[in-house]
């Protein structure tokens, strides 16, 4: 009997054992999910730190990069800055320099303009394709300063190379007696200038002399020097020998 009640006695409590474990079977298999669950997600929070890492490296660099990027722009901005207010000194510069120059230019022009109302025809007609250049409103023309310059300079060359020269010219004069007769007119330079009129044939019968002025060219009739300027003239065409010639000279 003893025995038979231990063995029952050892039969529930082994069947109350296998309940319990029955009973905690689920549990173990929801705890060993849970671990397997986190272990997973450990593993995939290392990965994703290591990547977040990485990225939040890069972006670091990128942002490293930017700026070293925008502390260029910003040197680079400071030294067009610097350049552009350099630029427009400079620019200023050279618009008060242009405005000097064309005020020279102008004060130039002006006074070969009243230089060419003295000049004879034979330097006037030489230097026409200069003059007709000058501007007429020189604070409206569209020439360059330049070419302005050029033709001043260019004017005043064969003005003065005509000044150093002995002309010989055949021209059209207007006598006293209201007529007008062809001549040979000598100019020495712009100092002095002699015409005659005639030849071996009609005798030389007309003469005279002239100066210049601020008005103009004033000639005086002086018809007894004729003969003399034909001597001249022929010597300076090497149509006759070289002699002293006895002409009108006032020194002023």
């Amino acid at each position: 009997a003893l025995a038979t009640g231990l063995l029952l006695n050892a039969t529930a409590h082994a069947q109350t054992t296998t309940e319990k474990v029955d009973a905690a079977r689920p549990a173990l298999e929801k705890w060993v999910e849970a671990r397997r669950t986190i272990s997973l997600e450990k593993k995939d929070w290392a990965i994703g730190k290591e990547m977040l890492g990485e990225r939040v490296a890069l972006i670091e660099r990128e942002i490293a990069t930017l700026r070293t990027k925008i502390a260029d722009a910003e040197k680079s901005i400071a030294d067009a800055d610097k350049a552009k207010a350099e630029l427009a000194a400079k620019n200023e510069l050279l618009k008060a320099g242009a405005q000097n120059l064309a005020q020279r230019a102008a004060g130039l022009e002006a006074k070969v303009k009243a230089l060419l109302a003295q000049l004879p025809n034979p330097i006037k007609e030489r230097i026409r394709p200069l003059s007709q250049r000058l501007p007429e409103k020189p604070e409206e023309t569209k020439t360059s300063l330049s070419e302005r310059f050029r033709n001043v300079v260019g004017m005043v060359n064969e003005i003065n190379k005509f000044n150093r020269e002995i002309t010989v010219e055949s021209e059209v004069r207007k006598l006293a007696d209201g007529s007008s007769a062809e001549v040979v007119a000598l100019y020495i330079g712009l100092g002095r200038a002699y015409y005659y009129n005639g030849g071996k044939t009609q005798g030389f019968t007309i003469g005279g002399y002239g100066k210049m002025t601020p008005e103009g060219w004033d000639w005086q009739v002086a018809n007894g020097i004729a003969a003399d300027l034909a001597r001249a003239a022929g010597m300076m065409k090497n149509e006759s020998p070289a002699a002293f010639v006895r002409v009108p000279v006032k020194v002023e």
